[in-house]
């Protein structure tokens, strides 16, 4: 049945004996299976042992069972067959029902897979699947490693914004290093092209009364404010429905912050956050569901949000040339997210003495002005200068949050971590790289998650493993940007220090059996087309669950490695686990080369017989490039 549908569909190309390459791609692609062409390309030059340029039908029967008959998966269909050449229908509901551990797989589900991966008709009509269908059931969507029912939303989004992980970008419109690289208006829009849900904007005073956007006092080039509010505009819920943080940096002068509010009204319109959600005062934030397809702006405000919602309707509010005097010292630029030369706008708190002990230096006090129209549009998410949990918990407002640069937030979470995942039960926290990473490196965002900060803001444009941990995180719920936090990062009175595993806590055994890989990139070094892979899995969580485990080596083969060896992990908090597969290619004992990576949280993780799809530094799909695996995880 198979050798008949086989013929059938490459007769028609072979009727003159011999076809070229680009016929042989033509046919590959007319049987529906994913390849890549510089392998195609190097098994076709094997086969066309004349060097004429042309092979026969059995050299590309070769090329075809080559690509598609991988021996691990027709193993595994043989297994399940009765007759090793079909999957009669209840074969087929048990294999789902066991191996891929769909407890709801019925005859149904069975004839819908059918229906959709078998390509022989007679097969079809008498409900059966060849291993041409079982080949393309096990290399297709509905057995990826990522959850069906995690790509889309499936979390509850009616809670406070500050129980959400939220996706965060640094400097979000530089594209390259700190201090003399290009601003773009494509930082914005590939951020949020990739679910980012806060952008941060660095605006100063520009020429002609138009502010400008740049990193302040460095070499890197300027844009429009005007322009970046524009893009925002266009991009913000392409990716998400769920609202836009935009944090601004700002250090304009008061007549310059009038003209950006004017530009944040005019050109948002009615997704701008001007007032609260029924335009009374809250107790608390609202939740993303509240805000769909809504914009919030985080600055530094005058006063405080009842005062606000009190001018909402007079004529005073939002009165050009308003603007107050407010102080700020020298201690406050150890918040400040830049470079160390550029001056803070932070506002003195009144009650900046409670919690903080005797000052460390002689502080320098000035005057600033903070332009009323500008403060008016700071609803939910004001700026405050965080001093101590204790002053938190006595002074600070709910819509108040507060920035901390990440050697900052990494002391305060080793000595006070329960404390600080208590403070971050109610208000937003959002850590920055530190001022000293001018080549645009990122810190990793895992060790703030896991003390439940919100807005753990990265360098999108730098690659590597932090910003693979990032998008690894938020393919969850739907790539959305909000993921809801673990219920112990959630509740008020909790005790739980990522530094301090008890016993308490649900721990699992994890077990990956990494079974092949598929047409990997070939090493940069190769000019055989091939490359010496070995798989790395690493878990990424909690201190205690950090560990990575690799398999050994499979020496000159990119098209079709086999490793079948078992990994076996076990991690103590696995709500707060990302698992990272990388392939490498073994250069020599000491030295490994880059050939592709995909991360996903470890409970996004399905059981059974999966593939694992492939990323490229910059987290670019090489598909077909892709693990077979096999994967367990029951608790302890």
């Amino acid at each position: 049945m198979e050798a008949r549908w086989f013929l059938s569909v490459i007769h028609d190309k072979f009727r003159k004996g011999r076809i070229n390459f680009e016929s042989t791609l033509e046919l590959l692609t007319k049987f529906d299976i994913p390849f890549d062409y510089v392998h195609v390309k190097y098994i076709f030059k094997a086969s066309d042992t004349l060097k004429t340029g042309h092979i026969t039908i059995e050299d590309f029967r070769g090329i075809y069972r080559a690509i598609a008959h991988r021996c691990e998966i027709h193993d595994l269909f043989k297994i399940h067959s009765r007759n090793n050449k079909i999957l009669q229908l209840s074969d087929l509901v048990g294999f789902l029902r066991n191996q891929q551990f769909q407890t709801d797989a019925s005859e149904t589900t069975a004839s819908d897979l059918i229906a959709k991966f078998e390509p022989i008709e007679e097969a079809k009509r008498n409900r059966e699947m060849t291993f041409e269908g079982f080949l393309r059931y096990m290399s297709s969507e509905d057995c990826a490693l990522l959850k069906e029912e995690h790509r889309t939303v499936y979390q509850d989004m009616t809670r406070p914004l500050s129980e959400y992980f939220i996706s965060s970008s640094h400097n979000t419109y530089l594209i390259s290093d700190q201090l003399i690289g290009p601003s773009h208006l494509w930082g914005y829009a590939s951020a949020l092209m990739k679910g980012c849900r806060c952008l941060e904007i660095d605006c100063w005073d520009g020429p002609n009364g138009d502010p400008i956007v740049y990193h302040g006092h460095t070499l890197t080039s300027k844009i429009s404010f005007k322009t970046v509010i524009q893009v925002i505009y266009k991009y913000a819920f392409l990716a998400s429905d769920y609202p836009v943080i935009v944090s601004l940096e700002n250090h304009c002068s008061p007549k310059q912050q009038e003209v950006m509010a004017d530009y944040m009204k005019t050109i948002l319109g009615d997704r701008l956050v001007t007032t609260t959600v029924d335009g009374t005062m809250p107790k608390e934030l609202p939740s993303p569901e509240d805000l769909k397809f809504k914009i919030l702006i985080k600055n530094k405000k005058l006063g405080t949000l009842e005062e606000t919602l009190d001018r909402m309707g007079t004529d005073f509010h939002g009165q050009t040339g308003e603007f107050e005097e407010v102080e700020t010292t020298d201690d406050e630029l150890d918040d400040e997210p830049s470079a160390s030369a550029k001056q803070p706008l932070l506002k003195k708190r009144r009650s900046s003495s409670k919690g903080a002990g005797p000052p460390r230096k002689k502080q320098k006090i000035k005057k600033v002005k903070i332009a009323l129209a500008l403060s008016e549009l700071v609803i939910y998410t004001k700026s405050r200068k965080f001093v101590s949990f204790e002053d938190s918990r006595e002074n600070q407002k709910f819509y108040e949050n507060h920035s901390m640069s990440e050697g900052k937030a990494r002391k305060t979470a080793k000595v006070q971590a329960t404390e600080f995942i208590q403070h971050n039960v109610r208000f937003l926290s959002r850590i920055y790289p530190k001022g000293t990473r001018t080549n645009s490196s990122n810190y990793n965002p895992q060790e703030f998650w896991n003390v439940g900060c919100q807005l753990v803001a990265l360098n999108f444009q730098t690659a590597g493993i932090q910003m693979d941990l990032q998008n690894g995180k938020f393919l969850d719920n739907g790539g959305t940007g909000y993921i809801l936090k673990p219920e112990f990062l959630r509740q008020g009175d909790t005790q739980f220090n990522p530094y301090n595993i008890t016993e308490a806590h649900h721990a699992i055994t994890l077990t990956i059996t990494i079974i092949s890989g598929h047409q990997l990139p070939p090493s940069s070094l190769s000019r055989s087309n091939k490359a010496d892979p070995l798989v790395v899995i690493e878990i990424h969580g909690v201190p205690e669950d950090q560990t990575k485990l690799q398999t050994c080596v499979v020496k000159a083969n990119a098209l079709c490695p086999r490793w079948n060896q078992t990994l076996t992990f076990h991690v103590q908090v696995p709500e707060l686990a990302l698992v990272r597969f990388v392939v490498e290619d073994q250069l020599s004992l000491a030295s490994n080369d880059f050939l592709g990576q995909y991360t996903l949280p470890l409970l996004s993780m399905n059981k059974g017989y999966r593939h694992i799809p492939l990323l490229s530094k910059l987290g670019v799909s090489l598909s077909p490039a892709s693990l077979f695996v096999h994967v367990w995880y029951f608790q302890q």
